[in-house]
């Protein structure tokens, strides 16, 4: 009898096993493949996007996971093909940072039709509703406040922009700026030029407004790329008075003119690693079907020679 008991327990044992298995191939096993993240930025010749991209790198690779990194340079089109790339490698997420905020609508509704989650992250897109998650700095608010420092400094100004018209972030920081000075005739718009947020565009863009024979004595740029442009220019042409300098970004360079010198007035800092953060915590989120939140905005904090001490002036915040 014990023998049949005996043998009765080996099946029970080995049929456990079996089971055991299964569930552990089944389940468990699922939760370590590995994931495959894409991002495409507008440009990686500006070390804001490296660190946003240095933030997310670390945690996938914590993970044991897998990040593909691309550089558009600016070019919508090459954006595109980019995408289309990252698909075929057989991404999960597609992290992207749009080089205009509607040419690549099109080509987002297909990978969301691929079934990949999408993250659009620093600068939204045209129609929100196709991203699954848009992480941003407040972007209107970095306006904003570059705005109401001027007008508590200077009694009255006259103001040169430098703008990138087809990155939203970039429209909405003007905005800020503009409403906030609108209602008083003390400040004036006086001139604008668009140059795609980038330092050797800046320079010819502002150098145009200068020689159409315009006076500024305020400058207000969409970023700290711009306002190394716009102090290039000013120093190129001589100007016989003073010019003061906005930017936004909050970047080790403009960091460490505020701190040295005069040239720069203040810079509304964004958090490139809360943004980086941020986004490959809510991509985790989705890919574990956990809650998350479909826009995070993520504070911006005025930077000037009064409070300048309180950063790190050699890297990002």
């Amino acid at each position: 009898m014990s023998f049949y008991k005996n043998k009765a327990l080996k099946i029970t044992c080995i049929v456990s096993l079996i089971m055991i298995c299964f569930v552990y191939h089944h389940y468990l096993n699922t939760d370590t493949k590995q994931i495959k993240f894409g991002a495409t930025y507008m440009t990686m010749n500006n070390t804001f996007y490296k660190a946003v991209n240095n933030e997310i790198e670390n945690v996938v690779n914590n993970h044991g996971d897998v990040l593909y990194t691309r550089d558009p340079a600016l070019d919508p089109k090459k954006q595109n093909e980019q995408i289309k790339d990252l698909v075929s490698l057989g991404i999960d997420v597609l992290i992207i940072n749009p080089v205009e905020s509607s040419s690549i609508n099109k080509t987002l509704k297909e990978v969301k039709k691929a079934g990949i989650k999408i993250i659009v992250v620093d600068a939204p897109i045209s129609d929100d509703q196709i991203a699954d998650c848009t992480v941003v700095s407040d972007n209107y608010d970095a306006g904003v406040q570059c705005a109401k420092d001027m007008m508590q400094h200077f009694d009255h100004a006259r103001i040169a922009l430098l703008e990138h018209s087809k990155a939203l972030s970039a429209v909405d920081r003007i905005n800020g700026f503009k409403d906030t000075v609108a209602l008083n005739e003390n400040y004036q718009i006086v001139g604008s030029e668009d140059c795609l947020g980038q330092t050797e565009l800046a320079l010819p863009a502002l150098n145009k407004i200068i020689q159409q024979g315009i006076d500024f004595d305020v400058v207000f740029c969409l970023n700290d790329p711009t306002a190394l442009g716009a102090l290039a220019s000013i120093k190129e042409n001589d100007l016989g008075h003073d010019v003061f300098i906005y930017g936004v970004d909050g970047s080790p360079n403009i960091k460490k003119l505020l701190a040295e010198t005069k040239e720069i007035v203040g810079t509304s800092s964004q958090s490139p690693t809360s943004l980086g953060k941020e986004t490959i915590k809510v991509a985790y989120k989705m890919l574990h079907h956990k809650k998350y939140k479909r826009s995070i905005i993520v504070p911006t904090k005025l930077i000037t020679k009064e409070n300048i001490e309180e950063y790190d002036i050699t890297g990002w915040q």
